[in-house]
């Protein structure tokens, strides 16, 4: 059954309109790729108001990264909240009606960042981008589901009265990575991924190959993933002994700045590719039927989609044939 969170708002008066009401509020509440995709337009809305506060409205996850940005004056992370959580519906509405927002630019455009919508009383509704049933500047293309996640939020910004966005940037991120000890010569390979989409993932023996592969050449293979990932790692390791694994060890910063500095990054479709693709890493990313990638594709200076109905038909040689080394004769 679909529950609103209409019953949790309090009534109107509990909240007088601040005033002046100028200031600009986005919202990306995520995925990680999703987010690190939104930074272009996260700093066209930058460009488009100078001089004007504009804060984030997002989750833990990506609030280091988006104060790293230097495109917001004020990052609010919130967990995600579930309907029953009043309280914190409350503290959210809250939050929005003292930002005084003239405009908010929603870039989730989801069912739950919509309902924020919902929670302005009537007198004080900011302008809203997005696809809230009544907003002020709806993105009203009829195909934006069937747009590529770039394309989308850049026609959702035009239709606000903001025609130009830029590609998103990652150099910002810059971290201390001498903890690391890293060699001279080092590839990311994201062997991982979402766990309840199995069908998302190259055989870890397949990873192996390659991590030998790699070590065979003086290029050292890291394993990237979160701590969740590390039985997939331990696996790989096994067979690959010249590979290391950071599994759990690197923050988002980390992983830009890795990227950065890596010789290749080869993965599947998750959001560490993002990261290392926007992050300007020759970036190779494995695709199944489970994922379309004319519509959520890696963007970059130098990116490689590889794609098999079933990854398990995905050859090691399919893979040397387009990494940016010499395949053995």
């Amino acid at each position: 059954m679909t529950r609103s969170w209409a019953f949790a708002r309090p009534s109107d008066a509990m909240a007088a309109p601040p005033s002046p009401r100028r200031n600009i509020l986005v919202i990306k509440l995520g995925a990680l790729g999703d987010f690190v995709q939104a930074l272009g337009p996260m700093r066209a809305i930058r460009a488009h108001h100078p001089g004007v506060r504009i804060d984030l409205l997002t989750t833990p996850p990506f609030e280091d990264l988006a104060v790293a940005s230097g495109l917001f004056d004020r990052v609010i992370a919130r967990p995600r909240m579930k309907w029953h959580q009043i309280g914190a519906i409350r503290a959210l509405r809250r939050d929005l009606i003292e930002g005084a927002y003239a405009r908010v630019y929603d870039l989730q455009t989801s069912d739950r960042s919509s309902s924020y919508f919902r929670l302005f009383p009537t007198r004080v509704k900011p302008e809203w981008s997005g696809i809230a049933r009544g907003c002020s500047h709806p993105h009203a293309n009829p195909n934006r589901d069937r747009l590529h996640t770039v394309e989308r939020q850049a026609d959702q910004l035009a239709m606000a009265g903001i025609p130009s966005v830029p590609a998103a940037d990652l150099s910002f991120a810059e971290t201390d990575l001498s903890r690391f000890a890293l060699p001279d010569s080092f590839a990311l390979i994201v062997p991982g991924g979402a766990a309840h989409r199995p069908a998302k993932r190259w055989p870890a023996d397949r990873f192996a190959a390659l991590a030998r592969h790699l070590s065979e050449r003086g290029i050292t293979p890291l394993l990237i993933g979160g701590a969740d990932e590390r039985d997939l790692h331990d696996t790989i390791l096994a067979d690959a002994p010249g590979a290391r694994s950071l599994c759990g060890e690197t923050s988002l910063l980390d992983l830009a700045a890795l990227a950065r500095r890596a010789a290749l990054a080869v993965g599947n479709d998750t959001g560490p590719m993002h990261v290392a693709a926007i992050a300007g890493a020759p970036t190779v990313v494995l695709y199944s039927h489970d994922s379309d990638p004319a519509l959520c594709a890696q963007r970059g200076a130098q990116v490689t989609i590889l794609r098999a109905a079933h990854l398990s038909e995905l050859a090691l040689a399919d893979v040397l044939k387009v990494l940016p080394i010499p395949s053995p004769s």
